[in-house]
């Protein structure tokens, strides 16, 4: 089975402006394809699990946010570390007035896109990483029983009855992928 790099979007891969659906206001974050880069040396397959709100509040559809996508996925390969798959959540439980306003199991918290990766990309999620910015992507990954969990400090709230390793900034959660891929290598 493959390990996976899973990464949160809006705040780990490009800066959270609110409802990024076009190229033009999408900001790569600092280091992110340097992080990507040492779990690709190392094996990890690149997996990106974002909720979109945006879709069922109507700020965008998914036919916006599949371009925005495959624009990005293509910034990815130009730098050599190409994304393997992109999940994502259009539903909202409370917001919007479409067929996407409704509870699901892929919205994180909730684990529904991990384990659906998991299944299509045959991961081993012990031996996975998962890296978000905001708490409910800390639980969802806790909730999918992925161990390696880095929630990069940012503006959201924070709870620290949420086991996670913290650091401030996507270079920081570089440095700890780097540890996470030795450790990996020790107890193959």
């Amino acid at each position: 089975m493959a390990k996976a790099l899973f990464l949160d979007r809006d705040g780990i891969i490009n800066i959270d402006h609110g409802y990024v659906h076009k190229k033009e206001n999408f900001d790569f974050v600092e280091g992110i394809f340097d992080l990507c880069r040492i779990a690709v040396k190392n094996n990890y397959k690149l997996i990106v699990i974002t909720n979109q709100a945006g879709i069922a509040r109507g700020y965008y559809s998914i036919d916006d946010f599949e371009v925005l996508t495959e624009w990005m996925k293509e910034q990815f390969i130009l730098r050599s570390v190409p994304i393997n798959s992109v999940y994502f959540c259009p539903h909202h439980p409370t917001k919007g007035d479409n067929c996407y306003k409704m509870a699901c199991n892929c919205r994180k918290p909730e684990p529904g896109m991990i384990f659906r990766a998991q299944n299509e990309q045959k991961i081993d999620l012990k031996q996975s990483i998962f890296i978000g910015d905001k708490i409910t992507d800390i639980q969802a990954a806790q909730n999918a029983g992925i161990d390696n969990r880095i929630l990069v400090s940012s503006l959201y709230e924070d709870d620290l009855n949420i086991s996670a390793y913290r650091t401030n900034s996507v270079m920081g959660a570089k440095t700890l992928v780097e540890q996470f891929a030795k450790i990996s290598v020790l107890y193959r």
